[in-house]
């Protein structure tokens, strides 16, 4: 969390002085080989953000206008300060990480909805894993254990503190680790961490090898939970109204059109994750509905706020769309 505060402490300056950092003076962006509005885009390489790559693949955005350039990271908090400085023109982050940003004034605007749970308890696209042989069976059993979260003090250890606190145990007993999805699976065989946090493709790979699911950690904050959502900064989106609400359009269309066509969800996974084509059926997928549950976003920044990220209440109206 120190980090995370240090580093969007040390951006919002950044921000200051570059405004919405676009390459024109006037926030407009470069026109891209196209000849749309070329726009980059802070992606977290996992099933989350299938819908805006299949959207690119059937132009849903080149038809209004847009070029997209996807760029990986490891995590929303590393996302956030991106967009604010410039770096990008949108982003996507998991909730809790706009939360954040938005509790300490930093002036981010989500745009459009990202992902949500299953809604399913024991069978979500997120869960809390262990490995094959593990002696753990409930999120109890966490205390005093090693749990790997993509980012410390974020979406992922609230939620599996939740998850350890319906369970009965202490939450403040687990020790979480720090390491990027995609690592997590060979850090539980090797025995580096007792339990990990994993969205899938990690999550299909755990089981692939053995693994076990021990708690359906977003489940748990609340059933129809807003785990991300698409944003961009304040000043970008006074300076581009027209832009960002194409972006809206073409991601609500790209969202739809992935929660309808799963099949064509789980081919173009095999273009930018490093997941085998045998894992691509057992794979589960999430919700991509077109609107954020309000009611699921307040109860995170809850348990936010009771795991001490907030330096204040997240406004909400400020923050969403």
């Amino acid at each position: 969390m120190r980090r995370l505060l240090v580093g969007l402490t040390a951006l919002s300056v950044l921000a200051a002085v570059t405004a919405c950092g676009s390459s024109d003076p006037d926030g407009a962006d470069r026109a891209g080989e196209s000849g749309g509005t070329k726009v980059k885009v802070g992606i977290v390489p996992i099933l989350d953000v299938a819908p805006v790559y299949l959207g690119q693949k059937r132009g849903f955005y080149a038809k209004r206008g847009i070029e997209l350039e996807l760029t990986p990271a490891q995590g929303g908090a590393a996302i956030v300060p991106g967009v604010v400085s410039g770096q990008f023109q949108f982003g996507f982050s998991n909730t809790t990480s706009l939360l954040v940003a938005q509790s300490r004034n930093m002036p981010v605007k989500a745009v459009a909805n990202g992902v949500a749970s299953t809604g399913k308890d024991g069978a979500d696209f997120a869960a809390v894993t262990v490995k094959k042989g593990s002696p753990l069976t409930s999120a109890k059993q966490l205390e005093g254990r090693k749990t790997a979260v993509n980012t410390l003090n974020n979406i992922c250890d609230t939620s599996v503190r939740e998850s350890v606190r319906k369970a009965g145990g202490d939450p403040a007993k687990v020790e979480f680790v720090e390491m990027p999805f995609d690592q997590m699976p060979a850090a539980l065989d090797g025995g580096q961490v007792d339990a990990a946090c994993t969205p899938e493709p990690a999550l299909a790979t755990v089981k692939a090898a053995g693994g076990r699911e021990i708690a359906s950690n977003f489940h748990d904050v609340s059933p129809d939970l807003t785990v991300a959502m698409y944003f961009t900064s304040q000043q970008y989106a006074a300076k581009n109204p027209d832009l960002v609400k194409k972006f809206q359009e073409a991601t609500a269309e790209s969202l739809k059109y992935a929660d309808g066509h799963p099949e064509e969800v789980r081919q173009i996974l095999t273009t930018y994750t490093k997941i085998p084509g045998t894992l691509l059926e057992k794979l589960t997928l999430p919700r991509w509905p077109a609107q954020p549950d309000r009611a699921s976003i307040e109860r995170l920044a809850e348990l936010g706020e009771r795991d001490g990220l907030f330096e204040r209440t997240p406004d909400l109206d400020k923050l969403l769309p």
